[in-house]
């Protein structure tokens, strides 16, 4: 059994909100305009969110929610992209490098695929990586279920990340 820190780790992360009116929609850090927002306390953006999630899990740290409280009136209407690059700098801090990420939105509306690309070079920024490194599919649910029925949007993400090798980073 080993003692010292897998120089590979993966993440899991899922986020979901339901559509809320008068408020914009935001996914990947792209505002979608025709389209209800998401209800939340930050700007609800379940993609990012999920991205957040898996990188915090690879890193074996605790969720979103420890590091950014609802209860916390400094983190009401944040930007979930200025979140994911503090979240991206506490991995590196670490000596931590995000290898990919794949990740999956599911809603009926909007279409992802004419977003896709915009999104994947938002969230490549955020984290300090090559747009090459993050994967992003749009699917439905075919009508079922609160996505289906177009109550809100859902979102995973896993993410791989490199650990620093065993004896040579500050990973703790």
């Amino acid at each position: 059994m080993r003692n010292d820190p897998c120089p590979l780790r993966v993440g899991v992360g899922f986020d979901a909100h339901r559509f809320v009116p008068d408020r914009p929609l935001v996914l990947g850090g792209l505002r979608l305009r025709g389209h209800d927002g998401l209800q939340g306390h930050s700007d609800a953006d379940v993609l990012s969110h999920a991205v957040m999630d898996a990188l915090l899990g690879a890193a074996g740290l605790e969720d979103i929610g420890s590091l950014f409280p609802e209860t916390a009136p400094a983190f009401a209407g944040a930007d979930s992209l200025e979140l994911l690059t503090t979240v991206a700098g506490v991995l590196r801090d670490k000596g931590m490098e995000v290898v990919n990420v794949d990740a999956v939105i599911v809603c009926e509306e909007p279409r992802i695929a004419p977003h896709r690309g915009a999104m994947r070079a938002r969230l490549a920024s955020a984290i300090g990586i090559g747009v090459e490194r993050i994967n992003l599919r749009g699917t439905t649910t075919e009508g079922m279920g609160f996505t289906g029925r177009g109550e809100g949007i859902a979102a995973q993400a896993v993410a791989l990340v490199a650990w620093p090798e065993a004896g040579k980073g500050t990973v703790s």
